[in-house]
């Protein structure tokens, strides 16, 4: 089994209405958007999916201790 891995920083991106998978194990070659990677690496935890519902930003959390996940709550400030 492979680790999570973590940042201090979210991830900012403009997103578009529809059903997007965030990654939250870290893997992904494609982040702040899921890939497989989670089974591919066997990791454990796999993607958050939230539909967005308008044009806009978002900010996605990397160290995944957010109480708002899959979005920033500027947790990673405190750890």
């Amino acid at each position: 089994m492979t680790d999570q891995i973590h940042d201090t920083r979210p991830i900012v991106v403009a997103e578009t209405p529809g059903k997007k998978a965030y990654c939250m194990c870290g893997h992904s070659g494609n982040l702040p958007h899921c890939d497989g990677a989670h089974a591919r690496k066997d990791v454990g935890v796999g993607p958050i999916v939230h539909e967005i519902t308008e044009n806009g930003t978002v900010s996605v959390c990397q160290c995944h201790q957010s109480c708002n996940l899959p979005f920033c709550d500027g947790t990673h400030n405190k750890l």
